[in-house]
Order: C-alpha cells, then sequence, then structure tokens
C-alpha cells in the first residue's frame, strides 16, 4: 500500500508558505465565481479550493504553452508545483505522453517540463453539470500520473505519495508538521465520498455512450446531423483550445532564428489549406464532424490511451452552445430506432 497520512490544514498551509523559496506553486483559486489555476504566495495560499472541479485552463498549458519559441532555453530556476488537478487533467497526461515522450520522437521541451513539475492530484467531491469522465472509464479522483494524491476532510490534509520523486519534499513535510497516519476508518471516509460522485456521475451519465461506441456511431453517422449541429459553430477554437487533450500546433519561422511553436485548431477555417489554397476542411460542418473523427476514431487506432477524458470543457466553453454529449444521445438513439 501507498504511504499515506495527514496533516492538519494549518500546518498544511504553514508548508505551503515554507516551499514558496522553491518552488513555483500553482493551485486553483475562486475567482469572481470562475476556478483557475493561479501562482500561490502569501496573499492568496488560504483561498486555495480544494477537491472542487476544474480549473478552466486545462492542464496541457503547463507543458505546452499557447505560444513558445522553441529555439531557446527555457528552462526554469524552479521546480513548478501543481496543486488541485482533476483526474480528467491527469489522465489526459497519458495521451500527451505517448505524443511528446515518444521514444524516436521525443519532445525536449515538454519533457524537461514534465521532469520538473510536481503533481498533486485531487478527489472531486461534487460534479458539474457537463463532468463525464466515468463514461470514458476516467474515475473522478487520481488513479494514475500524479506524484502525490490529496482529499481534504475535517480541517485535514490527507496525502497519498506515490512515487519517490517527491521523497525529500515529504521529507521536509514530516519535519516541520504533526503527521497522522492514515487509518483504515480514514480509507473507508475517503471511499464513502468517491462511491458518492461515481454513483452521481452514473446517474448523470446513464444514456450517454461509452468512448469506443462513440466512435462507431461517428463513423456510421450521416451527415444531416453534422450540418444541424454545426450551425451555431462560429470557428472560434475554443473547444479545442480548452481540451486537455488537443495538441496541434504550427512552427512559425521568424527574423533571427526566432522558431515560435503556437497552439492551432481543427476548428480554424483554413486548418487543413494546402497548396493552390485546397483545403480538404473548408466547409463547417466538415470540419466539425473532423474533430470528433480525430478524438475518436483515428486517435484511437494509433494510441493507447484515451483522447477525450470526459471534462466538459469544450461544452463549457463553446460560443455556440454546442453540446457534444447531446449529439452523441442522438446518434446512440438514432441506432436503438
Amino acid at each position: 500500500m501507498k504511504e499515506s497520512f495527514s496533516i492538519s490544514l494549518t500546518d498544511w498551509q504553514k508548508f505551503l508558505h515554507f516551499i514558496f523559496k522553491e518552488f513555483n506553486v500553482y493551485a486553483p483559486i475562486e475567482t469572481c465565481g470562475i476556478i483557475d489555476y493561479h501562482i500561490i504566495s502569501s496573499n492568496n495560499y488560504e483561498s486555495i479550493c480544494y477537491n472542487r472541479p476544474k480549473p478552466v485552463t486545462p492542464l496541457k498549458f503547463f507543458f505546452l504553452p499557447v505560444r513558445e519559441n522553441v529555439v531557446k532555453d527555457s528552462k526554469s530556476d524552479k521546480t513548478n508545483m501543481i496543486l488541485g488537478i482533476p483526474s480528467c487533467d491527469l489522465e489526459a497526461l497519458n495521451i500527451l505522453d505517448e505524443i511528446y515522450l515518444n521514444e524516436y520522437y521525443t519532445d525536449p521541451y515538454y519533457k524537461n517540463k514534465r521532469e520538473n513539475t510536481i503533481l498533486i492530484g485531487t478527489d472531486c467531491y461534487n460534479i458539474l453539470k457537463n463532468c463525464h469522465c466515468n463514461a470514458y472509464g476516467v474515475k473522478p479522483f487520481p488513479t494514475s500520473k500524479d506524484d502525490i494524491s490529496l482529499s481534504l476532510l475535517d480541517d485535514r490534509i490527507y496525502l497519498f505519495i506515490n512515487n519517490d520523486k517527491v521523497k525529500s519534499l515529504v521529507a521536509q513535510l514530516k519535519k516541520q508538521a504533526e503527521i497522522r497516519y492514515s487509518t483504515n476508518i480514514d480509507y473507508d471516509r475517503i471511499d464513502a465520498k468517491r462511491k458518492n460522485i461515481e454513483t452521481l456521475l452514473k446517474k448523470q451519465n446513464s444514456t450517454l455512450p461509452d468512448y469506443y461506441e462513440t466512435g462507431e456511431l461517428i463513423k456510421k453517422s450521416d451527415n444531416p446531423i453534422w450540418d444541424d449541429y454545426s450551425k451555431t459553430c462560429v470557428s472560434c477554437g475554443a473547444c479545442a483550445t480548452a481540451c486537455p487533450t488537443c495538441t496541434c500546433f504550427l512552427l512559425i519561422d521568424k527574423p533571427g532564428f526566432e522558431k515560435v511553436r503556437q497552439l492551432d485548431a481543427c476548428q480554424y477555417p483554413g486548418f487543413e489549406r494546402i497548396a493552390a489554397g485546397e483545403d480538404p476542411l473548408n466547409k463547417r460542418p466538415i470540419r466539425f464532424r473532423n474533430r470528433y473523427l480525430c478524438k475518436y476514431v483515428w486517435k484511437p487506432s494509433k494510441f493507447n490511451s484515451v483522447a477525450c477524458t470526459g471534462c466538459g470543457r469544450c461544452i463549457d466553453s463553446c460560443i455556440g452552445k454546442i453540446n457534444k454529449n447531446e449529439l452523441f444521445q442522438e446518434l446512440a438513439n438514432k441506432v436503438l430506432i
């Protein structure tokens, strides 16, 4: 069993205050009703949101910035520590790692950021309207990729240590805080919360087809449904930008041997424009369907990890109010008729 123990919330906050000088600490904070990652300092460390889904910004931006110069050394003097990461974002790292840490085509910038970041995952103690991680086999609590898993119960922080990467950090924590090793009662309380959230998710997403069934439905679908759902799409690319697994980018050459990698999105007009102006995705419904073909059909054929972890950010961020879950449920209903 992994090492686990708890400390008081007060001791945890004191420890955070102590490590600011060693780490860039990021954590979710609510501002004007919106939860997002903020750099943590002595001014805001008491305002961290624990066990609440989900930061607006996907975790991927810590490793794949919207824009970066890939011919300059981008190493930081400090290690990043990211606190309060939901499971949907942690699971998204599986496919990002497959792509960017490939044995033959390793991205050194991505690798450096991954190796110099400590990930602290967190359970979700409630669900949002568009959360559907369970439909794609993702749990609402960390199961992989995080170095430490965290839960807050009754003003005590419960920590589950997942690897030796944080060995020295944990040693520092033990020196400064009074720890209490977890008991079966602690495990049972946390497990009860997890089962409750799983029950809520199962009820909310009971009619949503699973990941691989969705791929089959998309392949068999006809044009009218894509024409209908894409009517309000404004090609803003918010869905791809907010997605924790979408990673398309442009490489832009600039004077002075500056090569900039910039986030791109398949919903932008001209995304697949080639020589002589040809563009196989020039029509909006085709471009719209192409995104889902990529996530549910082509990615599964090339990678072992799912390309959608059910975070729901694409639905939350859509200006056109397009709900992909409603689309997939409609596809499933047509098959049953």
